[in-house]
């Protein structure tokens, strides 16, 4: 009875049906994917950390025109300015990829990361009411403006200490990310050796750990996931790779056809796009780019890269492209995301 409460606040607090959310994933959620998700009584997310304030304003105003459904945005929390390094041993390594692709030359990368201000000013321009981030922790006054506006407040943890740290800083719930999860990982107060900790590990400590609502994510692909961690003490659950083979999903055909034939042995952590530790399917750069002198800080690996990997997928060719997923990935269905998300909860429900 108890877990079926917490189910239903959490529902309420967002103003939605059921707690499920589809992830915010940077680059592929579109917003026909975001509406569909809420349409169908879930919360879509956008993840916008890439765009420029002018986009996200953009984004959200079509999300409004498809839904009238609460919907989330997603940002990066600020991140301190990256090491200053020498990239031309990285240069070297990706120049004879962008000759095998016809690009020109890799030049010195710059960040790809708008300013985190001007952002927060679109997300409160947009009127979304719900606000969730990762990589850290924004600043109090962030926070306290956005709560001032009645947003709903989610952050990112990848064990006990994060997930404490967000309740300390006054966040509504925490969407406990684990080491299953693909995509870029959340670790923010200790070294990320320390935030690999599984779904089924995970949830239970921080539910007992913290007051607030808890969210679990990594692995979760449809009804026997979300009925587990709703055992295990989550509030409701997040979805990433379940979503990213749907026809509303920006992902490319060819990332969509990787992640079908997908395995659960094959993902890897790596830094070799982006910098930071992320899970994805392994490909000719992940296992290229495993030197860690060569690699640069993020997010300047994700600027070095980003010419190339954007030109293999615009070819299909998931040699070089972006290719992140979870463990579970070989249980993706393709299904449009609104019979997607009612197919989830009809599940969850028949499972309690």
């Amino acid at each position: 009875m108890a877990v079926a409460n917490t189910w239903r606040q959490l529902a309420v607090r967002l103003g939605i049906e059921h707690p499920i959310i589809q992830a915010p994933m940077a680059g592929v959620t579109t917003p026909e994917l975001v509406a569909a998700a809420s349409n169908a009584g879930g919360l879509g997310s956008i993840g916008a950390p890439y765009m420029k304030p002018a986009d996200i304003v953009q984004f959200a105003r079509r999300v409004r025109e498809l839904t009238d459904r609460p919907y989330a945005i997603n940002l990066f929390a600020p991140q301190p300015p990256p090491a200053k390094t020498d990239p031309s041993r990285m240069l070297a390594e990706l120049a004879r990829y962008h000759q095998e692709l016809g690009l020109e030359p890799p030049r010195p990368p710059s960040s790809p990361l708008p300013s985190f201000e001007e952002q927060v000013d679109a997300v409160v321009e947009s009127g979304a009411p719900i606000f969730s981030f990762t990589f850290g922790i924004p600043p109090p006054a962030v926070l306290e403006r956005l709560k001032a506006r009645g947003m709903v407040l989610l952050g990112t943890a990848t064990n006990v200490r994060e997930a404490k740290l967000l309740e300390a800083a006054g966040v509504d719930a925490v969407v406990t990310q684990g080491s299953e999860a693909g995509g870029h990982r959340g670790t923010f107060a200790e070294p990320f050796e320390a935030g690999m900790v599984g779904t089924m590990a995970l949830v239970p400590q921080v539910a007992d750990a913290v007051r607030i609502p808890v969210i679990a994510s990594g692995g979760i692909m449809d009804g026997r996931g979300i009925a587990a961690a709703r055992v295990l003490g989550a509030s409701g659950v997040q979805l990433g790779t379940a979503f990213l083979t749907c026809p509303e999903s920006g992902a490319t055909p060819a990332y969509k056809a990787a992640l079908r034939e997908a395995r659960d042995d094959m993902t890897v952590i790596t830094r070799a796009l982006s910098g930071r530790p992320a899970r994805g399917l392994a490909n000719e750069l992940t296992e290229a780019f495993q030197e860690e002198g060569a690699i640069l800080p993020f997010p300047l690996q994700h600027g070095a890269t980003g010419p190339l990997r954007n030109a293999a997928a615009a070819r299909g060719d998931p040699r070089f492209m972006t290719l992140w997923s979870g463990q579970a990935a070989a249980l993706s269905r393709g299904l449009p995301a609104a019979e997607l998300m009612r197919q989830l909860i009809a599940e969850s429900e028949r499972l309690g």
